[in-house]
This record gives C-alpha cells, sequence and structure tokens, in this order.
C-alpha cells in the first residue's frame, strides 16, 4: 500500500515562511523515513531491537535532508542564505521528532546531540557525491546502502539489505520526497 501524504498547501496564494515550509517537510520526510523502516520489516528484514529501527529511520532522515538541500540549490534555485535557511530550521524540526519519539521509545535523555553529530558526519560524507536532475547518484544511494548495511547487519536475514535500499527503497524515498518539494514550493 502506497504512503499518501498531503503536500499541498490549503491557500494556494499565500507566500509561505521557511519555518512553515521546514515544519510541513519535516513532518513528510519523517513519515516517509518511518513508512521506509516499516517496509524493511515488511520485505523479512529482522530488527533486533527499537534503536535499530530508529537508527534506520534516521539514515533515512539524513539522507532525505542531503536531497532537500540539493533540490534547492540545484532545482528550486534558491540563493545560498535561503537555502541554509531551509536545511537549518528543517534539520531543527527532524531534531525535534527524533527526540519525542525517542523519549517515547527509550525514556527521557538528550537524543537531539547524536542526531546532531550523526547530522554533520553524513553531510561531509554525502558532500562528496553527485545528485543529478534524475536523483542521486550511483555512490549517493551506495552510501545510504552501506549505511543501513552496517546498521541491519549481516545475519541471514539481512544480508540483502544494502540491495533493497539502493535497488528499491532509495529511488522511491526520492521519488516521493522530490514530488513534495515540488508541491510545497509550487
Amino acid at each position: 500500500m502506497a504512503l499518501r501524504i498531503k503536500s499541498r498547501w490549503h491557500d494556494d496564494e499565500q507566500e509561505r515562511s521557511v519555518e512553515e515550509i521546514g515544519g510541513a517537510l519535516a513532518f513528510i520526510i519523517w513519515r516517509i523515513a518511518k513508512d521506509k523502516a516499516i517496509n524493511l520489516h515488511g520485505q523479512d528484514f529482522v530488527y533486533e531491537s527499537d534503536e535499530q529501527r530508529m537508527a534506520v529511520i534516521v539514515e533515512y532522515l539524513i539522507f532525505q535532508l542531503q536531497i532537500v538541500d540539493r533540490l534547492a540549490r540545484d532545482q528550486l534555485g534558491m540563493d545560498d542564505e535561503s537555502r541554509q535557511a531551509l536545511v537549518i530550521e528543517l534539520a531543527r524540526k527532524l531534531a525535534g521528532h527524533v527526540q519525542d519519539n525517542s523519549a517515547d521509545l527509550f525514556g527521557p535523555g538528550d537524543y537531539v546531540q547524536p542526531f546532531v553529530a550523526k547530522l554533520n558526519e553524513r553531510g561531509a560524507e554525502y558532500s562528496e557525491f553527485s545528485y543529478k536532475d534524475d536523483g542521486p547518484s550511483y555512490p549517493f544511494m551506495r552510501h545510504l546502502g552501506f549505511e543501513m548495511q552496517r546498521i541491519m547487519g549481516d545475519s541471514q536475514a539481512n544480508r540483502w539489505v544494502i540491495d533493497q535500499v539502493m535497488d528499491k527503497d532509495g529511488y522511491e524515498v526520492d521519488k516521493e520526497l522530490r514530488r513534495a518539494v515540488y508541491n510545497l514550493f509550487d
């Protein structure tokens, strides 16, 4: 069953702030990441813990943030200042989602700092990969698959997760997110 995402504004004529767009995108990105984590389980990949499942969600969040940054720069034609404001606001909202959901699952604690550290680490790694008009390059997708494989492990049940992520799920994420971004900026 396909994930239904509302990505159009109720009042198309009203100008939207970076905070509004960042909030809407963060909600959409969270839903897509959660859906793809659920999809992996539905494809018979095995999570050993809720921490592992949350780590998968976080990797999808970071992957999508990288895509938004590339789309804002290359296809939406945003200037550097606007793009940076959008990415920072989006990262802030995503950190809030991670904090709230992690606290619900694992109890009180600071989940923002580890998320931001991972976001910065992955940002440096993804900066080496290209994103074209038709989506993420092979190395961009390979990096997502590699990180998912590290999280899921090499057990018999999970040894093909890299293929699932690279060949199917990653491209679906890109397609769903692109549509949402274009709709929100339309």
